[in-house]
């Protein structure tokens, strides 16, 4: 039996929704996105305190932030925080992901112990982590291990890398979330004809599950990349930025500067840099990764 389809329906179907479906979805973007970030870019070209009148200076805030000591040391810890995050956090995720896809009973009891820190605001984490890693209260103490009793967070050089592990602590289970969805959503035909031409696990892992998670590795990894850009309160409430600037990560920098310096100008430049940088290293992986040409991973099945 024939159907037919008028040439209406298939026009609908090659061109989508009509556009102005998402004109309210717009509307909400402009109001809360766009127009804060250009009133952003406005003050930093402005010289004000939070109370005050500002004050046009033009470009002298960008200059003289980005001749600040502070700044750069700020930027250079941000990117080093970028970058432990997706090298520690993308296969930790992928790894607990692709276990947790199981369909085993016990695996599932594990999956909920691994989403446990999503269930737990970021302040309470950091107080938790903060008096765990007391060197006179905490654990060392507690269990009487010299190694564990040194000052974590008190140690310039261990500072920033105990507050990396405490975020990682906290969002790998949402990225390990993200995973385990993609896992089970590759067809099963694909293992089974696997099993038969006799590949072993780790092949199967490598040019069947790799390859099915290519987009939600881009995915996770671009949300990991941004994610990393606006860590503050773990960090605020773990350090408050210490000792000295160890943990003086651009976000927090900003909001030192703007809410203790009353350097709001100074603020808005730090702000914009940081959109400037989140929007260049997503858009940048996208493009490098090919998602902007995504395409159905199952078709043929």
């Amino acid at each position: 039996m024939t159907t037919l389809t008028t040439p209406g329906a298939a026009h609908r179907r090659r061109t989508g929704p009509p556009g102005w479906l998402a004109v309210p979805a717009l509307g909400f973007f402009a109001i809360f996105a766009i127009i804060p970030l250009i009133g952003v870019v406005v003050l930093s070209f402005v010289s004000w305190d939070g109370l005050g009148t500002p004050s046009f200076i033009g470009t002298g805030n960008w200059s003289r932030m980005l001749a600040d000591p502070l700044t750069q040391n700020a930027l250079w810890l941000s990117v080093k925080v970028v970058f432990f995050s997706v090298l520690f956090q993308a296969p930790v995720s992928l790894l607990l992901g692709v276990f947790m896809a199981g369909h085993q009973k016990w695996r599932n009891w594990l999956s909920i112990l691994y989403f446990l820190p999503l269930l737990f605001s970021s302040a309470a984490v950091a107080i938790s982590f903060r008096s765990l890693l007391d060197p006179n209260f905490g654990l060392g103490a507690a269990t009487g291990i010299s190694w564990l009793s040194q000052d974590w967070l008190g140690n310039p050089t261990l500072a920033l890398y105990v507050a990396l592990f405490v975020i990682s602590w906290c969002f790998i289970p949402f990225h390990s979330l993200l995973y385990q969805a993609g896992v089970r959503q590759i067809p099963i035909q694909l293992y089974e004809a696997a099993l038969i031409d006799g590949a072993s696990a780790w092949d199967r892992f490598w040019h069947i599950t790799i390859p099915q998670l290519r987009y939600t590795i881009i995915t996770s990894t671009t949300l990991i990349l941004v994610g990393s850009l606006t860590y503050f309160d773990l960090i605020y409430v773990l350090t408050q930025g210490g000792p000295g600037n160890a943990t003086r990560i651009l976000p927090l920098h900003m909001y030192l500067t703007g809410f203790r310096s009353f350097d709001m100008g100074g603020a808005s430049v730090i702000a914009v840099i940081l959109v400037v940088i989140g929007l260049t290293m997503s858009l940048g992986l996208n493009k490098l990764s090919g998602s902007d040409r995504m395409e159905s991973q199952q078709e043929g099945l």
